[in-house]
């Protein structure tokens, strides 16, 4: 069985390296530029992780200036099997109420300016994408959510959108008649980077608002979402160190692989 080696791509308040042991960090370049931040090292139990800040270590990044290929690639080239991707949500479902956990099993793209692709100069390849999450990592991290009583929803679509700006309330309701369950800025290109790459990538999404759509509701603001990320932090940490340990590789089980 193939050695795991896990990334953590760290959204709002989630890069902190104080979970893992023995600290370091390691600067990174790829045929694509560097990544967002320096890679941070170390161990949690047995297992090689590496923590990369999605927006820098001081989210200086906004979301369309991420360079999402470098970050991807940097963590292929260290050898990473797994990423497991935080990222704060909007809830566009009543049911997914503000501090609730999501594990998405689809996406919907509505990037417009983004490299979505590293297969772009002298070759082209048609990825598989019906199921873009990776399910076994997913279905851990399901079991261990119910392990702690953690409020959250085993499937969810999320919509990504540019950003930097909120959605107005016409594209909120749009986004729910898409069918769309939460909405974010970050979760594509990510996975589909991940799978032309052979790993296998999940995203822990925390809900910290609902968007604009819900009437009595404050609209989202950047000060809301960081107050909620706050305090969820602590519960999706705990989630990752707990789950961690139990992730395995199987070339056939792991759906990560380029069609």
């Amino acid at each position: 069985m193939k050695k795991v080696k896990v990334g953590i791509i760290g959204g709002t308040g989630l890069d902190d390296p104080e979970i893992l042991d023995n600290p370091g960090e390691k600067e990174a370049d790829t045929p694509y530029g560097k990544p967002s931040s320096p890679l941070t090292t170390g161990k949690i139990g047995d297992m090689d992780v590496l923590i990369l800040a999605r927006h820098g270590k001081d989210h200086s990044i906004y979301p369309t200036g991420v360079n999402y290929r470098a970050n991807i690639y940097s963590l292929k080239q260290e050898g990473c099997t797994h990423i497991i991707a935080t990222t704060a949500v909007g809830s566009l479902r009543e049911k997914i109420r503000p501090g609730d956990i999501v594990f998405p099993d689809q996406f919907i793209d509505f990037t417009k300016n983004r490299a979505l692709t590293f297969f772009d100069i002298d070759k082209v390849v048609h990825t598989s994408m019906a199921e873009p999450f990776c399910k076994n990592l997913r279905s851990l991290l399901i079991k261990n959510a119910e392990d702690l009583n953690y409020r959250h929803h085993a499937e969810g679509t999320v919509v990504t959108i540019e950003g930097p700006r909120f959605s107005t309330k016409a594209e909120s309701f749009m986004f729910r008649g898409f069918g769309a369950d939460v909405i974010n800025m970050s979760t594509v290109p990510e996975v589909t980077l991940a799978r032309e790459q052979g790993i296998c990538y999940q995203t822990i999404a925390m809900s910290t608002d609902y968007d604009c759509w819900k009437e009595g509701e404050e609209p989202v603001t950047w000060d809301m979402i960081v107050d909620i990320m706050n305090k969820t932090a602590g519960r999706v940490k705990t989630l990752i160190l707990k789950t961690l340990p139990e992730i395995g590789y199987n070339k056939d089980q792991c759906n990560g692989e380029v069609a």
